[in-house]
C-alpha cells in the first residue's frame, strides 16, 4: 500500500523543533524573519547543509575560526532564501535571534559572521577547485536527497538558457543582440518539479545551446553511479539513471 503520507521510505518526515525557541514580545530582540526556523528544521530532517558541510573542503589555514564552515554556509543560504543578496546585510543579521539559531554553533549564543567575514567567505572559499567542482554538483546531490522521500516513476528535465544583466566591466560579460543589453547568458535545467539540477555561467554572446552536453551528461553519469551503489532493495525502485535516459 502506498504510503498515506506521499513519502518513498516507511518513516515519516518530522521535523523536530528546537524547544529552546521562546516567543517573547521584547523589540530589542525581536526578528521579522521567524519563518526561516521551519526551513532550517526541515533542512535538519533531510540532512542537506550538514550533507554540505562534508563535502566542501575548509579553505582556512588558521585554528581560531570563530564559525564553523556549515555555518557560514547556512548563513549565505538562508539570507538569500529571505531575499538578503548583498553581505552588507550581515551587519544586521549577524545580530537577528532567528538567523543565529539557523546558523548554530557559537553563533547561537553570540553573534554571525559579519560582513567582511561572509565577503572573505564568498570571494575565496568557493574559488578552490575542489569546492567549485562540490559546488556545481551540490544541487543534484541535494535533489537525490530528496527524492529517498518522494515517490516518482520518471524525472523530466528542461534544459534552457537565461539572460543575466550585468554592469560594469565584468569578466566574460558580452552585448547580446537578441537580448539586447549586456549579460552573461547562463544555461539551467530543471526538473518536474522545478528543483534545479544543474546550471553553467556562460559568455553573453553565446548561441543558447553552447555547452549542453557539460551540463547534461553530468546529471546522468551521477544517476548511474548513483544507482550502481545502490542496495539490492533500493535498485528495485524507479531509479534517476533509467528516467533520465528514457527522456
Amino acid at each position: 500500500m502506498t504510503n498515506p503520507t506521499g513519502e518513498a521510505q516507511g518513516g515519516i518526515l518530522r521535523p523536530k523543533f528546537d524547544r529552546r525557541v521562546m516567543l517573547e514580545f521584547r523589540g530589542s530582540v525581536v526578528t521579522s524573519d521567524a519563518g526561516l526556523l521551519v526551513y532550517r528544521e526541515l533542512d535538519d530532517a533531510l540532512g542537506l547543509t550538514p550533507a554540505a558541510g562534508k563535502l566542501l573542503a575548509d579553505a582556512r589555514t588558521g585554528k581560531n575560526g570563530r564559525h564553523a564552515l556549515v555555518g557560514r554556509f547556512r548563513q549565505a543560504v538562508f539570507g538569500r532564501l529571505a531575499g538578503y543578496e548583498d553581505v552588507n546585510d550581515a551587519s544586521r543579521l549577524r545580530h537577528d535571534p532567528a538567523m543565529r539559531w539557523i546558523i548554530g554553533g557559537n553563533a547561537s549564543k553570540g553573534s554571525g559572521a559579519s560582513p567582511s567575514q561572509m565577503g572573505r567567505f564568498e570571494t575565496n572559499w568557493p574559488a578552490k577547485p575542489e569546492n567549485l567542482a562540490t559546488l556545481i554538483d551540490l544541487s543534484v546531490n541535494w535533489i537525490d536527497q530528496v527524492a529517498k522521500r518522494r515517490s516518482r516513476k520518471r524525472v523530466v528535465l528542461d534544459m534552457d538558457s537565461s539572460v543575466s544583466p550585468t554592469h560594469g566591466d565584468q569578466e566574460k560579460s558580452v552585448w547580446n543582440g537578441h537580448f539586447g543589453c549586456t549579460c552573461y547568458h547562463p544555461l539551467f535545467v530543471f526538473n518536474q518539479f522545478e528543483d534545479m539540477e544543474r546550471c553553467a555561467l556562460r559568455p553573453g554572446n553565446v548561441h543558447s545551446a553552447d555547452g549542453w552536453e557539460d551540463v547534461l551528461k553530468p546529471i546522468i553519469a551521477l544517476a548511474i553511479k548513483a544507482q550502481s551503489s545502490a542496495s539490492p532493495a533500493e535498485a528495485t525502485q524507479p531509479s534517476r539513471s533509467q528516467t533520465c535516459m528514457s527522456s
